[in-house]
């Protein structure tokens, strides 16, 4: 019994180990590839060069996938290590909260990014003719505006997380690891869950409209301009690969 006990310690050590590497890789091939981007954005406003307005909202993209990243990776992959009880209460709510906060801002500006990007591609003759002129106005507005939304929504989070050293002996605790989760009362489960999930589901919705609104146009006007295309396969077009890029995200 004691040799199979011993056994059974290594599989889980090795497991364990296993999938700290995972945790780690991923965190650092992440964190390297945003920090990466960031920097080219950082060379290029020293350098002067012209700013896109959809550079704006990739910059807060890449804050924001660094920031859920980060918070969420590097505590993963100690844990996964074995390190147990290395955060207080304080840093289990800063490091949850900071997280969600990072992951909406995300979806937000990648919904923004789709939006604006629909927008502009939309023949001038549409109904958003008019927004064409007016959404590079807004993007700077809408990208804050995302940042404070999910910085208020998020506050529920700091209300239910605590450190594995406190609330040890209460009953309605649920273990994630390197943090305790601190269960409310299921109505209240359910009011949280509505308000945390109906901007991603928005955001999502939204992403979803704009994507098949840019396929939608950019298969018209493959149609209009096929005489153009003659000598070459419609495959080939750039408003096919358009498509294909807009499909695969």
């Amino acid at each position: 019994t004691l040799w199979m006990g011993q056994q059974g310690t290594g599989r889980m050590a090795a497991s364990d180990v296993a999938l700290g590497i995972i945790f780690l890789s991923q965190t650092v091939v992440g964190a390297l590839g945003n920090s990466s981007l960031l920097l080219h954005y950082m060379v290029h406003y020293l350098m002067g060069f012209k700013v896109r307005h959809t550079d704006l909202i990739l910059q807060h993209l890449i804050v924001a996938n660094l920031l859920a990243l980060l918070c969420r990776g590097v505590p993963q992959t100690v844990a996964a290590f074995g390190v147990k009880g290395f955060l207080n209460d304080v840093g289990c709510k800063l490091l949850f909260y900071l997280h969600r906060v990072g992951r909406g801002v995300s979806i937000g500006s990648t919904c923004l990014l789709s939006v604006f990007q629909a927008i502009k591609i939309s023949p001038e003759d549409s109904s958003c003719s008019e927004l064409k002129v007016k959404a590079p106005k807004y993007i700077g507005f809408s990208i804050y505006l995302s940042w404070i939304l999910y910085l208020l929504i998020n506050i529920i989070i700091i209300l239910s997380m605590t450190g594995k050293k406190n609330n040890n002996n209460a009953t309605n605790l649920r273990d994630l690891g390197y943090c305790i989760s601190v269960d409310s009362e299921i109505i209240l489960q359910s009011l949280y869950a509505a308000l945390l999930t109906f901007p991603d589901v928005l955001c999502v919705g939204l992403m979803l409209w704009a994507s098949s609104s840019m396929v939608l146009i950019l298969h018209m006007h493959q149609r209009r301009m096929q005489h153009v295309h003659k000598s070459s396969s419609p495959r080939s077009s750039p408003e096919s690969r358009a498509t294909k890029t807009i499909l695969l995200l």
